[in-house]
C-alpha cells in the first residue's frame, strides 16, 4: 500500500499557504496517522492535542493560555468536539508574525461545524482525506478494495471475517456514540434502518418522499438525516447537470454510500462471490469508480455531475475543467460496447471525450470516435484519465 505521500505533500503546501489547515474525513480513515507522519517530518517544534483524551482536554481548560505561547506545528485532533476553539484560532491566525501553524482534524464537514466556516473564513485551507484511493493500491488489490472499502483497517485486515467485523463495529460506534456527541438526538435503531434503506438506493436518484413514507416521517426529516450522513462523509450526493435540451431531464441528485465496504456491510455482503451475485453489484461498482474519478479529477464537488433524461439517455459522470467536458460511463464488464445512450450523451453534452470505465487491467482501447474503453486497473497507481 502507498504511504499516502501525496496527501503529505498537499498538507505541507496547504500549511505553507494558510495559518490553519483543516484535514477532514470520516472517523478511522487515517487522519491521525497522517498528522503524526507530518509531525515526524516537521522542521521545528510540534504539539499535539487529542480532543477525545481527558488529559489533553484538561490542558485546554484555558485554551488561550495553552495555545498562545506555542510555536511551530500545533495539531488539534477531532476538533468537532471543541467548536468553541474556532474564535480563538482566528485570533491566533491573525498574529502578524504567525509563529504557529494549526492543523485541525475533523470528522464533520464545515457545514456541520458552522463556526469554523464563520470564524476562520479566509484563514483556513481544507484537505479531504478519504479511504485508500485506487492510485494508492496495486492492480492486484482492486477487487479487495471494491469488496472491503477504503478504510485502512478494513482493507488491510488479515481476512474477510476480520474486515467484516471491523466495519460492523465502525457502523455501531457511529450510530450509538458519534451522532450523539455531534449533538444529533437520533435513535440508533432508526438511523440504522434509514442508512440501510439508503444502501438499497445506492446509485439511484434521491426520492425523499418515498423514503419518508417508508420511515413514517416527513420529507424534511429524511432530508436532514441525509445531510447528517453526508456531513460526516459517509454518503455522497452527485448533482444533476441540466443541458437545457428541451427534454425531461433528471433533476434530483444521485446518492451513493461513500465507501463500498460500508455499503456491503449494510447490505449483508461478506464475500466477493456474494457481491457478484447481489442485485446491487453493478451499482456498487459504479459508486466505486464514480467517486474515485470525481476525487481524482481535482475539480471538487462543483465540477462533478451526472446527466440523465427520463426517456433513457444518461451519463454516469460529467467532469468540467474550464471549457473541457469529459464524460464517463461505468460498466461492470471486460468487453464494453458503445450504446445509443453513450452516443446521445456525447452529442447532447458536446463531450470532448467519453471514457467507458470497465473491469480489468488491460491498456485502454478505442471503441469509436471520441469514445475509449478504460479498464479500471489503469487507475491503480496511475494518473487519472484526462
Amino acid at each position: 500500500m502507498d504511504a499516502r505521500s501525496s496527501h503529505l505533500d498537499r498538507l505541507r503546501l496547504r500549511l505553507a499557504d494558510f495559518p490553519v489547515v483543516a484535514l477532514l474525513g470520516p472517523r478511522q480513515v487515517g487522519k491521525t496517522t497522517l498528522a503524526r507522519q507530518l509531525a515526524a517530518s516537521w522542521d521545528g517544534p510540534v504539539t499535539l492535542f487529542d480532543l477525545e483524551d481527558p488529559e489533553h482536554l484538561a490542558r485546554l481548560a484555558d485554551p488561550a493560555f495553552a495555545l498562545r505561547p506555542l510555536r511551530g506545528l500545533v495539531v488539534l485532533d477531532e476538533i468537532q468536539w471543541r467548536p468553541d476553539l474556532f474564535p480563538l484560532l482566528r485570533v491566533l491566525a491573525d498574529r502578524p508574525d504567525c509563529p504557529a501553524r494549526f492543523l485541525i482534524l475533523g470528522s464533520a464537514s464545515p457545514e456541520l461545524m458552522r463556526q469554523s466556516a464563520e470564524s476562520l473564513a479566509g484563514r483556513v485551507g481544507f484537505h479531504d482525506l478519504e479511504g485508500f484511493g485506487l492510485d494508492e493500491i496495486g492492480v492486484g488489490d482492486l477487487d479487495a478494495r471494491w469488496l472491503r472499502g477504503g478504510f485502512p483497517r478494513a482493507l488491510l485486515a488479515a481476512n474477510e471475517a476480520a474486515s467484516v467485523e471491523w466495519r460492523a463495529a465502525l457502523i455501531r460506534t457511529y450510530l450509538e456514540r458519534d451522532l450523539a456527541q455531534l449533538g444529533f438526538a437520533l435513535p440508533a435503531a432508526t438511523m440504522r434502518r434509514f442508512w440501510t434503506m439508503l444502501a438499497h438506493y445506492h446509485g439511484q436518484t434521491w426520492n425523499g418522499s418515498e423514503l419518508a413514507r417508508a420511515m413514517g416521517v416527513t420529507d424534511k426529516t429524511v432530508s436532514r438525516w441525509l445531510d447528517v450522513l453526508e456531513g460526516t462523509f459517509l454518503v455522497r450526493r452527485l448533482r444533476p447537470w441540466h443541458a437545457n435540451v428541451g427534454k425531461r431531464e433528471v433533476k434530483a441528485p444521485k446518492v451513493y454510500i461513500a465507501d463500498t465496504g460500508l455499503l456491503h456491510s449494510l447490505l449483508g455482503i461478506a464475500t466477493y462471490d456474494a457481491l457478484l451475485a447481489h442485485p446491487k453489484c453493478g451499482a456498487s461498482w459504479e459508486g466505486l469508480i464514480v467517486l474515485e474519478l470525481a476525487r481524482r479529477s481535482g475539480v471538487g464537488r462543483d465540477g462533478a455531475w451526472f446527466w440523465g433524461v427520463h426517456t433513457g439517455g444518461e451519463l454516469d459522470l460529467l467532469i468540467l475543467r474550464g471549457s473541457e467536458r469529459i464524460g464517463f460511463e461505468v460498466k461492470l464488464t471486460r468487453s464494453p460496447a458503445v450504446t445509443p445512450s453513450m452516443r446521445s450523451a456525447r452529442e447532447v453534452l458536446k463531450l470532448d471525450h467519453l471514457y467507458v470505465v470497465c473491469h480489468g487491467s488491460e491498456p485502454p482501447w478505442p471503441l469509436a470516435k471520441g469514445i475509449t474503453a478504460f479498464p479500471a486497473g489503469n487507475l491503480c497507481r496511475k494518473p487519472a484519465v484526462s
